[in-house]
């Protein structure tokens, strides 16, 4: 009897331990790992949806798109005071504060003075000034070369600003643009996703 007992635990030791290396191999075809899966996605388009920061009422759309020139910046917004203000990436994706500054300061990863969108040096966020027109509206569209989605000089997931005043592209280190009136946090965009502007 304890000769059979042994056999049979013997066995099932044998059994679990074939079980156990099955289970660690990898089968061909499987998924890869989700971090894996993140790792490799190609985002070719983001998309921040601007909401007013209390007081104002600019509210929009920027649309980022990576083409073999650049990134492709279309931005649209509606209840935005007539004249120039200053239009930036900030550092973090938060617009929970209710006067825009949880976004942070300017998107540096470079560690750049402020400057003018085509200054040789210049924070990767600042993307200069865009314009209201009487009736409250901003339409612009640019490309810029040193937006991307990849590596830590990426955009996703930070901050864009829309400011109160323009951009003199001089003082350190926001450009005297004033106050936040949008506030908006870049995501990558679903599939099929198009910019009716």
């Amino acid at each position: 009897m304890l000769k059979k007992l042994k056999w049979l635990l013997l066995a099932l030791l044998i059994v679990g331990l074939i079980g156990l290396i099955g289970c660690t191999k990898e089968e061909p075809g499987e998924e890869p790992a989700a971090e894996e899966t993140m790792d490799t996605m190609d985002v070719t388009k983001a998309v921040a949806e601007m909401q007013p920061t209390e007081g104002h009422e600019a509210s929009g759309t920027v649309t980022f798109t990576q083409t073999d020139s650049g990134m492709q910046v279309v931005a649209h917004f509606e209840g935005v005071p007539e004249g120039e203000h200053g239009f930036h990436i900030h550092e973090f994706g938060d617009c929970s504060a209710p006067d825009g500054t949880s976004a942070g300061g300017h998107f540096n990863p470079t560690d750049m003075p402020h400057g003018a969108p085509d200054d040789e040096e210049r924070h990767i966020g600042d993307l200069g000034n865009v314009t209201a027109d009487a009736d409250g509206v901003v339409d612009v569209e640019f490309v810029d070369e040193n937006l991307t989605f990849e590596g830590e000089n990426s955009i996703l997931g930070k901050g864009v600003i829309l400011h109160t005043d323009s951009d003199d592209y001089t003082t350190q280190p926001t450009g005297n643009a004033g106050g936040r009136i949008s506030c908006g946090v870049i995501e990558a965009a679903d599939e099929g996703y198009s910019n009716s502007q």
